[in-house]
C-alpha cells in the first residue's frame, strides 16, 4: 500500500514517520505539511518527498496517515476520502460532532477503509485483555484514571495549542473511552461532570451494559501522579488492564496493519471513522455538562 503523510509536528515525527518508514507493507511514498520548510525536513529523514500540495499527494497514494490537530485532521481526511484514500487517523477524530460525521459520510460514499489510532488498543496485551473482559458477563462499575503532565517539564506537547483549548478531556478521553466502551457497552447517559485542579475533569458515564463508570482525566496533574490505570468490578471479580511492553511504534505499526487489512477484506475495523465518531459525540455531551455546571 502506498501511503503519505500529512503532518510534520512531534507527533509526526516521533510515531508516524518512522513507523511508516519502518513498515513492511506500506510504501512511504511522501510528507505533506502546513509548512513546506518542515515537510521536507521530515522527508529528508525518511528518504521520501515532500509535497507542497496536498491533493497532488492524495493522487500519488493508496492510503493517507494523519497527524494533525483534530479541526485540521477533519477537513483534510474529507478530501483524502473524496480522492479514494484510505485514512489512518488520530484521536479524536474531529474538535466536533458535525465535522466528525462529515468525516465519517466522505468515508461511507468513497468507499475507503479507516482506522482510527487510539494507542492502547493497538497493544497486544490489551487486545488480549479486553477480549476476555468482554466475554464476562455481569460487570458492575468501571473507573478509569487517565493522567499526564503534557504542560510541565519537556513535554514536546507542551505548546499544542489545541491540547491547551480542548485540555485532558479530547486528548486522553479518546483513550480511556476506547478502553471501557468494548467492554460495559456504549454510553447511554453522561450522568455527570466536573471540574478539578488545572484541566482535570471528572466524568460520571451510564453504559448500555447496566455499569457505571467513573473517569479522572488530567494533562495537568503532579508528574509523580501520572499515569494510567483502568479497572473493573462486577461478578467475575476485580480486573485491570495490565501495562504494556510495547511502545507507540508498534503500536501504529499495527494500526497501520489493521488499515492494509481492511482496504483489503473491505470489513471495517472496530477503530473505524465510525466509533471514533461515537467517541467524540461522548466528548461533546460531556462538554456540554461541564459547560452547563
Amino acid at each position: 500500500m502506498r501511503i503519505g503523510l500529512l503532518g510534520t509536528g512531534p507527533w509526526a515525527r516521533m510515531a508516524h514517520a518512522p513507523a511508516l518508514g519502518g513498515h513492511d507493507g506500506l510504501d512511504f511514498v511522501g510528507v505533506w505539511g502546513r509548512r513546506t520548510d518542515a515537510a521536507k525536513e521530515v522527508a529528508d529523514l525518511h528518504d521520501t518527498r515532500a509535497y507542497d500540495d496536498v491533493d497532488a499527494l492524495f493522487a500519488d497514494v493508496d492510503a493517507v496517515a494523519v497527524a494533525l490537530p483534530p479541526a485540521v485532521q477533519a477537513g483534510l481526511a474529507v478530501r483524502a476520502a473524496r480522492a479514494g484514500c484510505h485514512l489512518l487517523l488520530d484521536k479524536p477524530l474531529a474538535a466536533t460532532v458535525e465535522e466528525g460525521r462529515a468525516v465519517v459520510e466522505a468515508v461511507e460514499a468513497a468507499g475507503v477503509a479507516s482506522v482510527v489510532f487510539f494507542t492502547t488498543r493497538f497493544q497486544s496485551e490489551t487486545e488480549t485483555w479486553l477480549a476476555e473482559q468482554a466475554g464476562a458477563q455481569g460487570w458492575f462499575t468501571g473507573r478509569a484514571e487517565w493522567l499526564g503532565s503534557v504542560f510541565a517539564g519537556d513535554s514536546p506537547f507542551a505548546d499544542s495549542p489545541w491540547r491547551r483549548e480542548k485540555g485532558a478531556l479530547w486528548d486522553v478521553g479518546p483513550h480511556a473511552l476506547s478502553v471501557l466502551l468494548p467492554v460495559l457497552g456504549d454510553v447511554r447517559r453522561v450522568a455527570a461532570a466536573a471540574h478539578g485542579p488545572g484541566d482535570t475533569v471528572h466524568l460520571v458515564l451510564d453504559h448500555a451494559g447496566g455499569a457505571s463508570s467513573a473517569l479522572t482525566l488530567s494533562l495537568t496533574a503532579p508528574p509523580a501522579a501520572g499515569g494510567a490505570v483502568v479497572e473493573l468490578r462486577g461478578e467475575a471479580g476485580v480486573t485491570r488492564l495490565p501495562e504494556s511492553s510495547e511502545g507507540v511504534l508498534t503500536a501504529l505499526s499495527r494500526a497501520a496493519d489493521a488499515l492494509v487489512d481492511a482496504a483489503r477484506t473491505g470489513r471495517p475495523h472496530p477503530c473505524d471513522a465510525g466509533f471514533g465518531l461515537r467517541v467524540t459525540e461522548i466528548l461533546a455531551a460531556a462538554e456540554a455538562v461541564l459547560d452547563a455546571g
